[in-house]
């Protein structure tokens, strides 16, 4: 096996969950965040030449992961555009291994989350991955201080949302 392969399987097996949770956060089921799950692999690995440890490959990896959400969030925002007398459907069901009351709440805080604009949307699914604001920065291309003032918003819309 070449070092790049290497690198690669390293990387994806040692992220892959929190890849994957970002793709669900953009996708309306279960099937169709794996279908963007394995178009942010595919492109992850065709741009894995260009990865110039100019940060962590983790960060890297979640920058592509990110521009493939929004750009399918992008591309169905149009689509429902096109349909507008068609209902969509944001969530239909998480499998997580949580007990009845911590997995009802959690899927509550999904919901919730799916309302959000892609841009905050972006911001939350990052920080639920541990992700320092630095980081999250570096991903986004915005500042610390704009990342911290989005996330006390973020934080009170996911309050008040939960709520109600």
């Amino acid at each position: 096996m070449i070092e790049t392969d290497k690198i690669f399987l390293s990387a994806i097996e040692k992220n892959k969950d929190s890849l994957f949770r970002l793709c669900l956060a953009y996708s309306s089921n279960q099937e169709d965040a794996q279908d963007l799950y394995q178009e942010v692999l595919i492109n992850i690995w065709k741009s894995l030449p260009g990865f110039k440890e100019k940060s962590k490959i983790s960060t890297w990896m979640y920058r592509i992961a990110l521009n493939n959400c929004l750009r399918e969030s992008h591309k169905r925002t149009k689509k429902l555009k096109l349909f507008k007398n068609i209902k969509y459907v944001d969530i239909e069901n998480l499998e997580v291994n949580m007990d009845e009351d911590n997995s009802s709440r959690l899927t509550m805080l999904y919901n919730c989350i799916k309302k959000l604009n892609d841009s905050d949307k972006s911001i939350v699914m990052l920080f639920l991955e541990d992700m320092s604001y630095k980081e999250i920065s570096m991903v986004t291309g915005l500042s610390e201080n704009h990342i911290a003032v989005k996330m006390k918003r973020i934080r009170t819309k996911l309050f008040n949302c939960f709520k109600s």
